[in-house]
């Protein structure tokens, strides 16, 4: 599949995507709780070209492959803290919003319950900036597979 067109040319546009991830990297959320967020909403929304991407950031950050191939199943894997259960319900719920209920109580709870306000609305902002990032590569097609983790600490 080739790609449609390039987004890479028009970063003039991409600043506020650019400005809310530079909010996120400052927000306090850790790092590998961060790139599980972004890796479950790029494979829940089959953005190829962001799963690629955000699985080499993450072993590049130190992130087990364990833990990366088992995120699918998450909610069975031992692996993950309470913390990052909630996190991951919460991109789940906040990805696939439901459109009657939105995202339900009991992942509110359970999002609250590891999140502060101030944590909650970052974490909010991150799944946010991860499905706008989905909905650009997706329908540009852009190709997968050659990015480096060394790109983005250059940029």
């Amino acid at each position: 599949m080739s790609s449609r067109f390039s987004y890479q040319n028009h970063t003039e546009a991409l600043k506020p995507l650019f400005a809310l991830k530079a909010h996120i990297d400052h927000s306090g959320l850790e790092k590998k709780l961060v790139h599980l967020v972004m890796l479950r909403a790029s494979q829940l929304n089959g953005c190829a070209y962001c799963i690629d991407m955000h699985s080499k950031e993450a072993r590049a950050d130190g992130e087990t492959e364990q833990r990366l191939y088992l995120l699918q199943a998450w909610r069975e894997a031992p692996f993950y803290s309470a913390r990052e259960r909630a996190a991951l319900a919460w991109c789940e719920a906040v990805t696939r919003l439901d459109p009657i209920h939105g995202v339900p109580d009991d992942v509110y709870a359970q999002t609250s319950a590891e999140f502060d306000e101030r944590e909650l609305l970052d974490l909010n902002l991150l799944v946010i900036l991860i499905n706008s990032w989905n909905r650009i590569a997706i329908p540009t097609r852009t190709e997968a597979g050659s990015f480096q983790p060394t790109q983005r600490k250059t940029a």
